[in-house]
C-alpha cells in the first residue's frame, strides 16, 4: 500500500513539475485528448518515472523552458528562438529522451479559439526545435491547454499567459527501460557538458581581461 502511495505521489509530482518556475493559477490540468494518466501509468510500469522527474528538473534548471508570444500570435521572435536553441542544445545531449511542448494562451477570446491558438504555438516551437536538429520523433506530442492554466488570472491580455512550456516526457521507444547504470551514463554526459561550458566561459573571461 505504501509503495502504491509513493508511486501516486511521484506521478502527481511529475505532472506538477511544469517546466517553468511559475505555477499556473489553480494548478489544474486539462487532460485534453492526449491522456496524461496513460503516460504516467506507462512511466510507473516501466520504471522510468523517477528518471523522467530528475531529467525534467535538470532541463528546467539549465535552460529557459518557457517561450512567450505576442497577442493572438504564434510567431516566434528573436528571444523565443534563442530560448529554443538552448532547449535543442540540451536535447541533443540526451538522444534517449522525448519531450513535449504544451501551448497556452491568455483569457481573451473563446475557449475553442484559444485551444487552437495554443496548439499552433506548440507546433511552432516543435518546428523550430526540428530546425535546430532535434528529430520530430522525439517531440512526441503537442498538447494545448488553451486558456485553462493562466499564470496570472485576468480577462485582459497578459503576455506571461501567452506561452509554451517544454518538458521531458519519457524515453524513446527503443529505450523503454533505462537501467541505473545506463542512466548514470546519461547524467554523466550532462555533467561533462556543463564542465566544458564552464571552462570555456572562464577561459574566455581570462583572455578578455588580459
Amino acid at each position: 500500500m505504501r509503495g502504491t502511495l509513493k508511486l501516486t505521489f511521484a506521478a502527481t509530482a511529475l505532472l506538477a513539475l511544469g517546466a517553468c518556475s511559475e505555477q499556473p493559477a489553480g494548478s489544474t490540468l486539462d487532460n485534453g485528448t492526449f491522456g496524461n494518466a496513460t503516460m504516467n501509468n506507462t512511466l510507473v510500469q516501466t520504471g522510468q518515472l523517477n528518471y523522467v522527474i530528475d531529467l525534467n528538473e535538470r532541463f528546467a534548471a539549465q535552460v529557459p523552458t518557457t517561450v512567450n508570444f505576442e497577442f493572438n500570435s504564434a510567431i516566434l521572435d528573436g528571444v523565443a528562438r534563442d530560448a529554443i536553441r538552448k532547449q535543442a542544445h540540451f536535447m541533443a545531449q540526451f538522444p534517449e529522451v522525448r519531450f513535449r511542448v504544451y501551448g497556452h494562451t491568455d483569457l481573451v477570446g473563446s475557449n475553442a479559439y484559444n485551444k487552437a491558438l495554443g496548439l499552433r504555438r506548440a507546433k511552432a516551437v516543435v518546428s523550430e526545435l526540428a530546425r535546430n536538429g532535434i528529430s520530430r520523433s522525439r517531440l512526441e506530442a503537442m498538447v494545448s491547454y488553451g486558456e485553462t492554466q493562466p499564470l496570472i488570472v485576468t480577462q485582459h491580455p497578459e503576455r506571461k499567459n501567452r506561452r509554451t512550456v517544454t518538458e521531458v516526457s519519457g524515453f524513446v521507444e527503443n529505450e523503454k527501460l533505462v537501467m541505473d547504470s545506463r542512466y548514470a551514463e546519461i547524467i554523466h554526459r550532462d555533467y561533462v557538458e556543463s564542465a566544458v561550458s564552464t571552462t570555456s566561459i572562464e577561459t574566455t573571461g581570462s583572455i578578455d581581461e588580459m
